[in-house]
């Protein structure tokens, strides 16, 4: 047993068992950050405050919601929005929220993407991050289920009936996951689970498991420099502030994540006081009729590019089915990007605009991506149907010409050395 002497106080008596001053030096005050990154790297920490939130505000709703088909519509929209003293103010908070914490996922992963965050030992930061985009989007379809309105329940019916289209098991796994032949009760109930219990304990695994695996490799910087942080931050220590590229995440690196994060509360408050709408679809407050199908289903803004690539391929294409091609592409749309530091084939750690061929890659990606995302709203009827069936193919084409795109851009930097 370890030796433990009389504490002259209660942090002292605290450290002995807890060694809490060496987790504060390892975590805090000597976890290094290079000093060449900007405010898209307080991205990951807007992100975790805003989870924290949601957990916060839908403590509250849990208080008051009835997971059952015959009082949840009334719980959210009567209970909660009218009865109970500010229940409008955290369904607000946890609506915006929901919405608002994509904007900021796709932020933080783009920025990954533009500046080769994923490449270069940080292949688990990035594995890590993208299981996070899974689980928050699991997390926010479970969630879309519960007021029971109607874009709620044939959205449900619309997700759920994908999977009939996986081989051999996709009719009985549709049952199973619905737990009756259609969306019932049952379905409520089981999401409902998955939603304030099962998938919030899997995304803060997950959020250990990311920043555990930055332990190693680091953040990156602006310009992918691969960075000493043990030499680097021996000149800080040393009092060589000026000269040394790191500064520590405690407390120098937070009070740029707080001014951030400060800007976004602004934002973030404006729209829960004054535009909390945008995340709540009107279709959305009538309640669910499985009898009366709404003249256009479609998911939230979020889940738009997904929702055309597979609804790109529904047209009549002779013998092969239209639905399983389009669940094929769903399902690459799902992957594909968790591959990405496969995909990449340029051993070079840079910016995209000192990348010429990756650059225009990403920005068509971009687009390709905002066209998806715009067209994913509109009905699939006419010229709209051909713009998201390309767009879908494009889509898809991207990614399976990166390697070659990346392995003709690292041959054209090792000639142009070679030249010098």
């Amino acid at each position: 047993m370890a030796k433990f002497e009389k504490a002259n106080s209660v942090g002292e008596w605290l450290d002995q068992r807890l060694n809490i001053k060496m987790l504060n030096r390892v975590l805090m005050t000597e976890y290094w950050i290079p000093k060449d990154i900007n405010f898209l790297w307080a991205m990951g920490m807007v992100l975790a405050f805003t989870f924290s939130m949601l957990l916060i505000s839908g403590i509250f709703l849990l208080m008051y919601y009835k997971p059952d088909v015959n009082m949840a519509f009334d719980s959210v929209n009567y209970t909660i929005m009218q009865e109970v003293a500010y229940g409008w103010l955290f369904r607000h908070i946890h609506g915006v929220g929901a919405s608002v914490v994509f904007l900021i996922i796709y932020i933080h992963m783009f920025t990954g993407i533009y500046y080769g965050s994923y490449k270069r030992g940080r292949e688990m930061i990035w594995l890590s991050g993208m299981l996070l985009f899974v689980l928050f989007s699991a997390e926010a379809f479970s969630g879309y289920m519960l007021p029971w309105g109607q874009m709620s329940y044939w959205a449900a019916y619309v997700i759920t009936n994908i999977f009939g289209g996986i081989p051999f098991i996709g009719d009985e796994l549709v049952v199973w996951i619905r737990g009756n032949f259609y969306v019932a009760d049952s379905t409520l109930t089981r999401f409902f689970m998955l939603h304030v219990l099962l998938i919030p304990l899997a995304i803060l695994g997950a959020i250990g498991l990311h920043f555990y695996s930055l332990r190693i490799p680091h953040v990156n910087n602006q310009k992918g420099e691969e960075i000493d942080f043990e030499e680097e931050s021996g000149k800080y220590l040393a009092g060589r502030k000026k000269q040394s590229k790191v500064i520590p995440f405690w407390p120098v690196f937070i009070a740029k994540d707080v001014f951030v994060l400060s800007i976004f509360l602004v934002f973030f408050f404006y729209l829960v006081f004054y535009h909390y709408d945008f995340a709540m679809d009107p279709v959305n407050f009538d309640p669910a009729n499985g009898l009366k199908t709404p003249p256009h289903i479609y998911p939230e803004w979020y889940f738009l590019w997904s929702y055309e690539v597979l609804r790109g391929f529904f047209f009549d294409i002779g013998p092969m089915k239209a639905s399983d091609i389009g669940l094929a592409a769903f399902g690459f749309a799902q992957i594909i990007f968790a591959l990405l530091p496969w995909l990449d084939r340029s051993p070079t750690v840079a910016p995209a605009n000192q990348r010429p061929y990756f650059r225009c890659w990403f920005w068509t990606m971009m687009v390709v991506l905002v066209i998806l995302t715009i067209f994913g709203k509109l009905p699939p009827t006419g010229t709209n149907a051909w713009v998201g069936f390309f767009s879908s193919i494009t889509f898809i084409l991207l990614f399976l010409i990166l390697p070659v795109v990346t392995k003709a851009e690292a041959k054209k930097v090792a000639s142009n050395k070679e030249g010098e």
